[in-house]
């Protein structure tokens, strides 16, 4: 007799059949009570001209048993066992909260013949709901087993019948795209040996329709910065699932007798309130679970010197810009690309992290007084896992380069990777790194990394997954030898954005592209996993440097304001007038980053498809923005309904911001843009606010605030 294994967490149920292997029964809204009868009433029927067993979709479905979909694990043993049949010999289930819920099972599975050993770990976190799951497999033979893939599969009800899913590309990540999920399915796969703009490792199913607030959804991410496969199924049989795992290169996991290979994290979540309800959760598990600051201070407001001076270093210059930026309220001020020797351009000089004397004839010292003077924090760019061929460090150890030998690696960028397998290489590495940190006072490092791997060979053998676990070891030893400095994972931008890299750093560049309009897209897409306190914003200059297309003040602002907030310019240049409204939104983000970085945040299903309706809200105050991204259709916009209002409480409604050009597309503007309400939450909701009408490429924000 089977028994069942019913995981809880604070809103969701998901109950496990534990038979000859472990199978997810239900996976959604919070069952009470397991009936007597459940596992009758749920056996399924078999088909004729089919098997003449039942073939469970199991946490690991194997090809072996007749699951002729994709299965969860491949490879063989020079030829032979490469059609596994496991079966259940031990079940752990433990609880870890309070009230005794169990929230976490482990499943271990063997098959005697092909002599491999399974360990499927599955958790429920009991505050957000999100689902984690990894699988383990270990050689239980004598020879070696050539592992091909091992992922992670989690089922789906046959309900969920469309896919939203993530495309992109360098300065345009975080597009969503949607398809019918009814026959057949959806394959994703990444070989570019980063996260990467692309294929960003995340999906969506659900009903027919799925919106920000209607809606069942189930939500997927993969935390790894690796190469990836991310695939939706339809089986023949209506039963559908998504796999998600590591994309292994060929010869990348080759196990010896007793040794193991682990699965990344898959991480999954359901809603019954559409994607507000994944966004909540998903932004919540972050928050309590990866996030790791080294301080409780509020997250300070950046200026990056890149698009002000590229590569013009000037230490009395960079102190003048530190000076303005100080007076704008910047709260850390971190110099790019271009401080160390023979950096002049983007052809040279990577690997060789050392001061240029000839830019900084007296050191880095008065400059980072300088800007500490200012109240500031100081932060510095490296690329720490690129090398430039003209640079000392590829003249003296050119083997230290990520390639294969007697072919020719081509550049990226006019770079080459480096082999962080190689000891000497990642000492040399670590203790450049650590000799900044150690020299200087700084306490944030912008981390790029600005190329695809190609031909990634560590000893003539691919070494896609073994470069990103030494990334990963990278980063640890220098954070624990400096647990007090913060860093950014930028990859071009948005190349590298993952859970795994998150529990390691402390924020996101999500784009290269500061253009205010493609922000709006890809931060909403960047959103629905990670909390604003990790998006870096910023501001840039009134013409994007990525697309020459110009944007107000005001589009520019209230863009970057709902994430961590950022300039990217030479205050020194800008005129008094451009400084000032740089201020006015700096000051504006630090009156609401209490509410930005701690709260819930949402979108609304707007009625006009040139809006996007965003907001953040805790238990007291609400903010929303709405920008009107092209001409919208009809000449007065709809009314604001708020659905995330308490019915019965009164609020406080008043305008924080809006673009004062849209006053000239006005006879007669609402009379309330100038005055605080008081409105119930059921007007608000059923009702709403009439909005003023708003230009093309521009946006207001509304505060509410419950009496």
């Amino acid at each position: 007799m089977s028994e069942f294994i019913h995981l809880t967490s604070k809103n969701h149920s998901l109950i496990i059949k534990s038979g000859r292997v472990p199978e997810i029964l239900h996976w959604g809204a919070k069952i009470a009570s397991i009936d007597e009868d459940l596992l009758l009433s749920t056996e399924r029927p078999i088909s004729q001209a089919r098997l003449d067993v039942d073939v469970p979709l199991s946490l690991c479905p194997e090809l072996g048993s007749g699951h002729f979909n994709a299965p969860g694990v491949e490879g063989h043993r020079d030829g032979l066992d490469w059609a596994p049949v496991f079966n259940t010999t031990r079940v752990e289930a433990n609880t870890t909260d309070v009230e005794a819920n169990v929230q976490q099972a482990t499943f271990v599975l063997e098959d005697t013949v092909a002599k491999l050993e399974l360990t499927v770990e599955i958790k429920l976190d009991y505050q957000s709901d999100v689902v984690q799951k990894r699988v383990t497999i270990t050689n239980k033979g004598d020879s070696k087993y050539y592992l091909n893939k091992l992922s992670s599969t989690l089922p789906l009800p046959n309900h969920a019948n469309e896919l939203m899913t993530f495309h992109g590309r360098w300065c345009h990540e975080f597009q969503t795209q949607r398809q019918r999920f009814e026959h057949g399915g959806f394959m994703q796969e990444n070989r570019r040996g980063r996260t990467s703009h692309e294929n960003f490792p995340e999906m969506f199913a659900g009903t027919q329709g799925f919106s920000e607030q209607q809606g069942l959804v189930w939500g997927f991410h993969l935390g790894w910065s690796g190469n990836h496969q991310m695939r939706a199924d339809v089986r023949s049989d209506g039963r559908r699932f998504v796999q998600a795992g590591e994309l292994l290169l060929a010869g990348e996991s080759i196990l010896e007798p007793q040794a193991s290979y682990q699965t990344p994290w898959l991480f999954g979540c359901y809603s019954n309130s559409g994607l507000n309800g994944i966004a909540q959760r998903f932004q919540q598990f972050v928050r309590d679970n990866i996030i790791d600051f080294p301080t409780d201070k509020p997250r300070p407001v950046h200026l990056n010197t890149w698009e002000g001076i590229y590569f013009d270093h000037k230490p009395e210059y960079i102190m003048q810009m530190a000076t303005e930026a100080g007076v704008m309220g910047v709260e850390r001020f971190i110099i790019d690309d271009g401080w160390f020797i023979g950096r002049d351009g983007e052809r040279a000089a990577l690997g060789d992290w050392y001061l240029d004397e000839a830019k900084y004839p007296n050191g880095l010292e008065p400059v980072i007084d300088h800007v500490n003077q200012q109240g500031m924090e100081f932060g510095l760019w490296v690329e720490p896992e690129m090398v430039s061929q003209d640079s000392n460090l590829y003249r003296n150890h050119p083997d230290w380069v990520l390639g294969l030998q007697g072919y020719h690696q081509p550049s990226g960028r006019w770079q080459y990777v480096l082999d962080l397998q190689n000891s000497e290489c990642f000492d040399y590495l670590f203790s450049r790194l650590d000799d900044l940190l150690t020299r200087y006072n700084i306490t944030y490092l912008k981390w790029d990394m600005n190329r695809e791997l190609v031909q990634p060979g560590h000893n003539g053998k691919a070494a896609v997954h073994g470069q990103t676990q030494a990334l990963y070891r990278l980063v640890d030893q220098l954070n624990e030898a400096h647990p007090e400095v913060e860093i950014e994972s930028c990859s071009s931008g948005g190349g590298r954005i993952d859970l795994e890299i998150l529990k390691r750093t402390h924020r996101f560049w999500a784009s290269d592209c500061n253009d205010a309009l493609e922000r709006q897209a890809i931060q909403k897409g960047m959103s629905y996993f990670f909390p604003p306190e990790v998006m870096g914003a910023h501001i840039g200059p009134a013409e994007c440097h990525s697309t020459n297309r110009r944007h107000s003040i005001n589009m520019r602002g209230v863009t970057a304001l709902m994430g961590h907030m950022g300039v990217e310019l030479d205050p020194v240049k800008e005129s008094q007038e451009e400084k000032k409204a740089f201020s006015h939104y700096i000051a504006l983000h630090k009156r609401f980053r209490h509410i930005l970085h701690s709260g819930r945040s949402f979108r609304m299903d707007p009625a006009d498809k040139n809006q996007n309706i965003y907001g953040v809200q805790n238990d007291d105050e609400m903010l929303i923005t709405v920008c009107q991204l092209a001409m919208p259709d009809h000449a007065l916009p709809s009314p604001l309904r708020i659905s995330c209002v308490e019915d019965n409480a009164q609020y406080k409604v008043k305008l924080v911001e809006m673009p004062q050009t849209s006053f000239q597309l006005m006879k007669q503007r609402p009379q309330w843009l100038d005055k605080t309400l008081t409105l119930s939450g059921d007007n608000l909701k059923e009702i709403g606010l009439t909005l003023p009408i708003l230009d093309p490429e521009s946006a207001l924000i509304v505060h509410l605030e419950k009496m």
